[in-house]
């Protein structure tokens, strides 16, 4: 049975490794690529994209892509309505499922499959609870390249942000700091690798920090730093 399928698209490591397993699940047919937008910056929200490179990634897949446009800084409120008409009229699409490239964070699964239930929409987790540091081997083992975009500066400095993904750079990560950056300690652009037609170009450009207001918190903000991609 291939169950119509969408795939939250995020354009980093683990979402490519995740799409990469379900296309070769006979479960599924992948038929959408779904992708929020900064309508602000004109890019991927969290890591900084420009739309032009998500086109051409999701060119370069072969598998169509729908943004989703939000604000600057959405209210969670806003954020909600916004993603529910979203899901309406995919739902009114025939999709069946939802894919995701989580890997271990409980909350956001539930939240993810709570508000999927709603409509009758199945949530797909192809990465889950498996370990990330061999996730992370195995995505490069495969030829899978990506380049860090976004990072927090919590954990790092601008030097950081603009490096490509390696066995060398993952083994000298800060201890507290997860392999794949599931806690959000950083965020990737895959350029290159299986189920990519051909690589991707781009050029390194600026680099920039800004903040944030950190979530469930009362005014307390999270600093992270952009490498700009130029097509």
């Amino acid at each position: 049975m291939n169950n119509k399928t969408y795939f939250n698209w995020s354009t980093g490591k683990d979402a490519t490794l995740a799409l990469y397993y379900l296309l070769q699940d006979k479960h599924f047919s992948v038929e959408k690529l779904v992708t929020t937008v900064n309508t602000h910056y004109q890019r991927v929200t969290m890591h900084g994209l420009p739309i032009s490179l998500l086109k051409k990634q999701t060119e370069a897949i072969g598998i169509s892509l729908q943004t989703i446009e939000l604000p600057e800084q959405p209210s969670m409120t806003d954020y909600e309505s916004i993603m529910y008409n979203a899901l309406q009229t995919l739902k009114a699409d025939h999709f069946t499922h939802s894919a995701f490239g989580d890997i271990f964070l409980e909350d956001l699964k539930k939240y993810r499959e709570d508000n999927l239930g709603k409509l009758g929409i199945s949530a797909v987790f192809p990465l889950w609870k498996k370990n990330t540091k061999a996730l992370i081997t195995e995505f490069l083992d495969l030829g899978f390249k990506a380049v860090i975009v976004c990072a927090s500066a919590k954990y790092f400095c601008e030097d950081f942000v603009g490096k490509t993904i390696t066995q060398e750079l993952i083994e000298n990560l800060p201890k507290e700091v997860d392999p794949c950056g599931e806690n959000g300690e950083f965020h990737t652009f895959c350029y290159d690798g299986p189920i990519f037609k051909s690589p991707i170009p781009f050029t390194l450009g600026d680099k920039v920090y800004r903040e944030y207001n950190t979530p469930n918190t009362k005014n307390e903000k999270s600093g992270f730093w952009f490498c700009d991609l130029i097509a």
